[in-house]
């Protein structure tokens, strides 16, 4: 069997592989005891990410994205940490490689619940990093990415990867429960 490799921003104990792939690495700014992952404390809306160039097959970001502030101040200079950390994504991602994120949407209650969150994803914010636009561009995206998916999810639809009766009752109780799609799904694509 082929290593494939993933990593998950702002992980947490419990990072997410949602590919499946052999070996899971994790980036979070809390300190993290791991197990079966390999841990690594970053910032990454002040550092650029600790691996290679076309490292990972793929890169997931859970409840993360609007954590990371559009802009910020540094030495006097106005900078823009969400685009450097798109272009890092796209940096350790292989040709081919997959980013898998979803965050809480804008205009969805649970994009303002958290104190923290200070960046708002809305369901047209993937053209700034996606063909045939990038309007990131003007900030300084230099990445490309096309986008696979975008769309309004249940936070637990887009978690599982479970057999398919499973994953079929589960969303069949939580649809029960819980009727709104509260988060937004991106799934890009670094062309090969």
């Amino acid at each position: 069997m082929n290593n494939s490799f993933h990593l998950d921003i702002g992980c947490g104990s419990k990072p997410r592989n949602p590919f499946n792939c052999t070996t899971t690495y994790g980036v979070d700014i809390i300190a993290q005891k791991p197990v079966n992952f390999h841990y690594i404390n970053c910032n990454v809306t002040l550092e650029p990410l600790p691996f290679e160039d076309d490292f990972f097959d793929s890169v997931s970001a859970f409840d993360f994205l609007e954590h990371v502030p559009r802009t910020a101040i540094d030495n006097g200079q106005t900078t823009f940490p969400f685009i450097r950390l798109m272009n890092e994504i796209h940096r350790v991602l292989k040709p081919g490689g997959i980013f898998y994120a979803i965050t809480p949407g804008y205009p969805r209650e649970e994009a303002f619940a958290d104190p923290t969150h200070v960046n708002f994803i809305t369901k047209k914010t993937h053209s700034y990093f996606t063909s045939p636009r990038y309007n990131a561009r003007m900030y300084g995206f230099t990445g490309e990415f096309d986008k696979k998916q975008v769309k309004w999810v249940k936070f637990s639809q887009a978690l599982s990867n479970s057999h398919w009766l499973i994953k079929f009752l589960k969303n069949l109780l939580y649809t029960v429960l819980y009727t709104k799609k509260s988060h937004i799904l991106w799934e890009f694509e670094k062309p090969k």
